[in-house]
């Protein structure tokens, strides 16, 4: 049971320190919507979203008036359209991206995802027409969000994936140009992607997952800062149980939420991830976290180090709260929006080859970073692969996604609007990794892969 400090406290982190409930995300399968005319299949696909996802905004909106918790998004993920194109057997999947986009708008919900494939093993005919299909479809629609999945600790990492997908970035950029390559941002490439992520751009909901789910997202960066500035020279050990006891809390109310909305939309509850998703507003920053704990900048030694203690204090608060803390729960970095990383970078503390080292501890991976539009696409296929050997290694979930802004140039800002925010353009390695990129074939699971 709730006191009245507790209440007049989490009423204060939602006032003044940015809490939030991010995103309620609703999973639906579309297992039942398959059928060899594609026509059909689409139409089934718009059906069962709208009838599922129907409340999903108004549903947001009254827990929001009942308990004073800001809910930012109301999403939706389906099963990796891919998997259901299979059986139309077509070369063009762009209809079911137009599909998806119909959907979201009749039901209200800011970003859908799902137009995705899992091939980190191999590729089917329906596999490489999404994967072709992905340029087209993101410069035709804004809400649809799309992932691919290349590589896991099991399987090894697709290398034919790897280089695929550096075209499919490139050709995403140039045909979004006008718009400072922003289908890029609703693009992520993975290595050891989860089933019940509820964040976007990389959503969709998984083959082991029930009929209509609702994942919960929750985040704090400010509150975390604020708990900081309160133990001011305290050794690290504190600095741990601080965020952890700020976790525990920010999960708690999560749950809450989940379960809430699972109970009014009759679908089954999930998991609460809670992540710590920065905003471009100033005091959402997980960058000023970690220089809360000491860095001049985010990006000077010690920030892995930093970062690490987080996103491991996190998690353990988080797991004390829950059940079923899931989806990638931790401490996100997409350097577009934070302010704290802006920053960073343009005051030549925080590189690309840095950002890479923090992903080996945080969450996800490379998010959200602008580079130069004449960059290679096997140099964007060297990141990937580079991203992905941290995942497969590390029994982690990584991801990439970058934006090659086409026209730009290193030094210049990007202003995608929104939660997306502004990126300063990154300065890639300019050294070919192309022949590598060419041979092509499979990189091997890691011996500590074979468990059973």
């Amino acid at each position: 049971m709730l006191n009245f400090s507790e209440i007049k406290e989490t009423q204060q982190m939602i006032d003044s320190q940015h809490l939030d409930v991010r995103t309620i995300t609703m999973g639906i399968s579309l297992y039942d919507c398959a059928d060899s005319d594609m026509d059909k299949c689409c139409q089934r696909i718009y059906d069962k979203i709208c009838k599922k996802a129907e409340h999903l905004v108004s549903v947001g909106e009254s827990i929001e008036r009942t308990y004073g918790i800001p809910i930012v998004n109301k999403r939706v993920a389906v099963t990796p359209i891919a998997e259901i194109a299979a059986a139309c057997r077509e070369e063009n999947l762009v209809p079911f991206a137009l599909a998806l986009e119909k959907a979201a708008k009749t039901v209200d919900v800011n970003f859908l995802g799902g137009f995705s494939a899992l091939v980190h093993k191999g590729s089917t005919p329906a596999d490489l027409a999404l994967i072709n299909s992905i340029p087209e479809a993101l410069a035709s629609t804004t809400r649809v969000c799309s992932s691919v999945n290349i590589g896991t600790t099991r399987a090894g990492i697709n290398m034919d994936a790897v280089a695929k997908m550096g075209e499919i970035i490139k050709q995403t950029a140039y045909l979004t140009r006008d718009n400072g390559s922003i289908g890029c941002a609703k693009l992520v490439v993975f290595c050891n992607a989860v089933e019940d992520n509820p964040f976007m751009a990389g959503a969709f909901l998984g083959c082991g997952e029930g009929d209509c789910v609702i994942n919960v997202g929750v985040s704090g960066p400010g509150v975390v800062k604020c708990a900081l500035e309160q133990i001011k020279g305290e050794d690290l050990g504190q600095v741990a149980e601080m965020v952890k006891k700020t976790a525990f809390k920010i999960t708690r109310m999560g749950q809450l939420v989940a379960e809430e909305a699972a109970l009014r939309l009759g679908a089954q509850f999930g998991i609460v991830d809670l992540s710590l998703a920065p905003t471009p507003t100033m005091g959402d920053s997980v960058a000023h976290i970690l220089e809360e704990m000491g860095l001049e900048y985010t990006g000077a030694h010690g920030t892995t180090a930093a970062l690490a203690l987080l996103n491991d204090a996190v998690k353990k608060g988080g797991v004390m709260a829950s059940s079923y803390v899931g989806g990638l729960s931790g401490a996100f970095i997409p350097v577009s929006e934070d302010i704290g990383m802006i920053n960073a970078v343009e005051a030549g503390a925080l590189s690309l080859d840095k950002l890479e080292a923090m992903t080996c501890v945080c969450s996800v991976g490379l998010d959200m970073i602008a580079i130069p539009g004449d960059t290679p696409a096997y140099t964007i296929s060297g990141i990937i692969a580079d991203e992905a050997a941290i995942g497969m290694v590390n029994n982690k979930t990584t991801a990439v996604r970058l934006i090659p802004v086409y026209g730009a140039k290193v030094g210049d800002r990007v202003n995608f609007g929104g939660l997306l925010g502004t990126a300063p353009v990154m300065a890639v390695n300019s050294f070919s990794c192309e022949t590598l990129i060419k041979r092509g074939g499979r990189i091997p699971a890691p011996l500590h892969s074979l468990k059973n």
